[in-house]
């Protein structure tokens, strides 16, 4: 996933002539992105930042051509992709670069989806205080910078460079028939049943962002099922993740409610893909947030054993 950084942009030039010269090379980013089948996702505030101190964005694209204009606009604040759509950290993450608090930013944004386990790079602004590879990013997780992770991001400011690496980045979902195509492809260690994405192919929008979140969280999945040592017990890796994802109020990954057991068991219970028969009690679930998904899957994840995918789609216990 690629994020534009929106700190390269700010306060950052000193004539609104460097900042065309910037905000091109950023276009055109976008575009041998796009033509890949990525997205670059920007922040919102990106369109009511000054580029140059005290002229605002849309003023500072004044000289451009009107298309170039219009396209820069619609991106900015209608089309998207935007950063708030998958944002993954929160305000409570200590996220620091260069003695500067990054957090909210997707400059932090990308760190945490890295230390997370999951792609993630920064395209910046050539000729700014961004103009740098890598970008290091620290999470400050106590004071005595005991647990304290890094994080080194890719930092994209060239079309040229940026286009020979996209190649190893892209993957076109543009349907959910490609995110079928696409899961079962990369995530070998996980096992979809043949109907599990059959609730996304009955009535339910394609979104762009909503498939890159079940990416996200298939990619978790399968990096558990492999963060096991000789005897069985998760490695250090394993807990971090469990730890990150499966637990607390926030966690990405959780059980469903006794209640909602009760209640939707019949919906809970899924066919054993691999045992005619037999059925799964599914009631650990991923959630994306985006029109309210979920996917369910067998557990506990134990080692050299299969890891189900039984549903992908609405979600079951709505009330």
């Amino acid at each position: 996933m690629l994020f534009a950084n929106e700190l390269s942009f700010h306060e950052q030039f000193q004539s609104t002539a460097d900042f065309h010269d910037a905000f091109s090379g950023l276009m055109a980013m976008r575009r041998r992105a796009q033509l890949r089948g990525l997205e670059i996702h920007c922040k919102r505030c990106l369109q009511w930042i000054e580029p140059v101190k005290g002229v605002p964005m849309q003023k500072a694209l004044q000289g451009f051509p009107k298309d170039r204009v219009r396209s820069a606009m619609i991106w900015l604040t209608q089309g998207g992709p935007f950063f708030e759509d998958v944002r993954q950290h929160t305000g409570d993450h200590y996220l620091e670069c260069c003695d500067d608090i990054v957090t909210d930013s997707s400059v932090g944004e990308t760190a945490y989806r890295l230390l997370s386990g999951l792609d993630a790079n920064l395209v910046s602004a050539k000729r700014s205080s961004w103009d740098y590879d890598p970008v290091i990013v620290t999470w400050r997780k106590d004071e005595d910078g005991l647990d304290d992770e890094i994080a080194e991001i890719r930092n994209w400011r060239d079309p040229d460079l940026l286009d020979s690496a996209l190649e190893d980045l892209a993957h076109k979902i543009e349907s959910w028939g490609d995110l079928r195509k696409y899961s079962i492809r990369r995530f070998r260690r996980l096992t979809f049943s043949d109907d599990c994405f059959d609730p996304l192919f009955d009535g339910t929008p394609f979104a762009n962002c909503a498939a890159q979140s079940f990416v996200d969280l298939f990619g978790i999945l399968d990096k558990l099922a492999a963060a096991f040592n000789d005897d069985g017990e998760f490695t250090d890796e394993g807990h971090r993740i469990y730890k990150d994802h499966f637990m607390g109020d926030k966690a990405w990954f959780s059980d469903s409610s006794e209640g909602e057991k009760h209640a939707f068991k019949s919906s809970l219970t899924f066919p054993h893909p691999d045992d005619d028969g037999k059925t799964l009690f599914c009631t650990w679930h991923g959630k994306v947030s985006h029109m309210v998904m979920r996917l369910h899957f067998s557990w506990p994840i134990r080692k050299g054993k299969p890891v189900y995918i039984v549903y992908a789609g609405p979600k079951i216990t709505k009330k």
